[in-house]
């Protein structure tokens, strides 16, 4: 029994040891081959070597491919060229130093924001790359006359730049995802600019640049009249944060007139309201044609979004048909002179409870 009790303490004192120097043997270096063939966890020369490998030279700048980067530019940067204003094509660009020699207001406005960021950057890596000019144009004709108008792309509709110009300038970086339908996009062919819903030279709103402090704020800019309807009784829950106008809307373009990120308003819809999408066994032909034959997307006077008061929203349809035809009136509430069921409570859906459809077997009339 001592002879055990010996050996099982001698036991527990080889794990014990063992477990000690574990993390030792672990971090010599070449102690021992890696049996499972991982990948290097060295963020020294390998790193340097495959950034070397990815970027060309122009790209590298005078930081060379030896040693370690001090400073590695974003390639979408590090490619700027100066912008295109047709105004003045035999301009010369005259570079950053230039510009701020008179602008030093929007520089300090400027220094915050994501294009500077990534500007400075470029810059730091390759001081030929452009940063004012690479969307104002080249500024050579603006220095030697700085009150004409046009010698310099302006961001403003007074500022004597076609909106065309402007766009195209924006576009040169921005091109393509979400903006792949601006042409020939509503907003275009108002002709807003870039710069109406977007401020790049100052950091506004927290994403996206935009000219006020959120989305929908800027969108409310234009569309005060969609901003009221959030206001009603019964609205999307744009007011309260939960939503923005680009959930359903792609403001840069899209297939169709209002705007909207899918094919269809009932596509838009399911989005969220999966559950309303379907296929069922007994379809409601309102429901499926459209969305709006009931609701009104972003605010009503109504419970849920519609259009009109159950159930007058009903009888605008069903009419001359089964139910009596006598249109719903206040002498046949609860506290009327003729009560009736079909006004009091829920109205139709008391009964026809699956407006939207139904797979039950025993639901052609949606009761079910």
């Amino acid at each position: 029994m001592r002879e055990f009790v010996v050996m099982t303490f001698a036991t527990v004192g080889l794990f014990a040891a063992a477990a000690w120097y574990a993390p030792v043997d672990a971090q010599q270096g070449d102690a021992k081959p890696n049996p499972h063939n991982l990948p290097a966890t060295s963020l020294g020369d390998r790193l340097d070597d495959r950034l070397d490998d990815r970027l060309d030279d122009d790209t590298l700048g005078s930081r060379g491919r030896t040693g370690h980067p001090s400073i590695a530019a974003s390639p979408g940067f590090a490619h700027a060229s100066v912008a295109n204003n047709p105004a003045v094509r035999d301009a010369k660009p005259v570079g950053q130093a230039v510009c701020m020699a008179c602008h030093t207001l929007e520089s300090k406005s400027f220094a915050h924001t994501t294009h500077a960021l990534g500007m400075n950057v470029a810059l730091a890596a390759s001081p030929t790359t452009p940063t004012c000019e690479a969307c104002h144009g080249p500024g050579a004709a603006h220095a030697k006359n700085p009150t004409a108008r046009g010698l310099i792309i302006a961001f403003t509709h007074d500022g004597g730049t076609p909106v065309e110009t402007q766009t195209a300038s924006c576009l040169a970086c921005h091109a393509g995802g979400a903006r792949d339908q601006w042409l020939g996009s509503v907003h275009r062919r108002n002709q807003l600019s870039c710069s109406d819903c977007h401020n790049p030279m100052a950091q506004s709103s927290a994403e996206g640049l935009q000219a006020k402090r959120s989305i929908n704020e800027t969108c409310a800019t234009c569309h005060q009249d969609i901003r009221q309807q959030f206001n009603r009784r019964s609205h999307m829950p744009l007011p309260e944060g939960q939503m923005a106008c680009v959930d359903c809307h792609n403001p840069h373009g899209s297939i169709n007139a209002v705007l909207l990120k899918t094919d269809t308003v009932n596509e838009t819809c399911y989005q969220c309201h999966a559950e309303k999408r379907g296929p069922f066994l007994f379809e409601h032909a309102p429901v499926r044609e459209s969305c709006l034959s009931c609701h009104t997307p972003h605010g009503s006077n109504q419970h849920a979004l519609l259009v009109a008061p159950i159930p007058m929203l009903c009888q605008q349809c069903h009419s001359h048909v089964r139910h009596p035809n006598d249109m719903p009136n206040e002498q046949q509430l609860a506290s009327g002179l003729a009560p009736d069921e079909r006004v009091m409570g829920r109205g139709c859906l008391t009964c026809h409870a699956q407006i939207h459809g139904s797979n039950h077997p025993a639901g052609p009339r949606l009761h079910k």
